[in-house]
């Protein structure tokens, strides 16, 4: 005949004398006396203390070091200024007089990629600081239209049409233009005219 051998689930399991048996552990005795609060302790204080630490490292440390970084490049910037005496002050006049010199004639270029069906025609003015800008432009026109032309050929349709392409190509001419007149001479272009046939 069949015995049922499944303990009944408040009883621990007993031999016929009552004692347990040997290697088998009671389960009321493994609960903790203290209820589920202990249990879930640990995860109370990581969800209470993570944002308070994440908050306070943010406001006491991140956010000064920043702070400092950036007085420290304006310290540095107004330490070279000061020393600097009154180069600095022609430097600031500089800056704020802007010269425009546009170039004698509009570019035209053929576009790459296109097998000389498309072209590219485009009006460029250089923008100075120095007093003797427009002589310097006038003085190397040609050579400042045929570096534009060089740069200008080399872009196709499809760099044309990406978003932010005018910028990136007034950034490719400016450093054009400064290596023909000098690093520096050069700050900004305008392109009054920029078409694609």
């Amino acid at each position: 005949m069949a015995v049922n051998r499944i303990p009944h689930a408040g009883n621990p399991p007993s031999e016929a004398n009552g004692a347990a048996k040997p290697g088998i552990e009671s389960t009321t005795a493994a609960a903790p006396k203290g209820g589920s609060f202990e249990l879930w302790l640990p995860l109370i204080i990581n969800i209470v203390l993570m944002p308070a630490l994440a908050y306070a490292l943010t406001v006491f440390v991140i956010v000064p070091r920043l702070r400092n970084g950036e007085s420290g490049e304006s310290a540095s910037k107004s330490t070279a200024e000061k020393s600097a005496g009154t180069t600095g002050g022609k430097k600031d006049e500089m800056v704020k007089t802007k010269i425009v010199a546009p170039l004698s004639s509009k570019v035209l270029v053929n576009l790459a990629g296109t097998m000389g069906t498309r072209y590219l025609l485009a009006n460029v003015s250089l923008v100075g600081a120095k007093t003797d800008f427009k002589a310097d432009v006038e003085k190397n026109d040609a050579q400042l239209r045929d570096a534009a032309a060089g740069t200008l050929s080399t872009k196709s349709i499809a760099d044309l049409e990406k978003p932010g392409s005018r910028n990136l190509i007034r950034t490719e001419l400016i450093n054009v233009f400064n290596s023909v007149l000098g690093e520096g001479t050069v700050v900004d272009i305008y392109l009054t005219e920029f078409a694609i046939q």
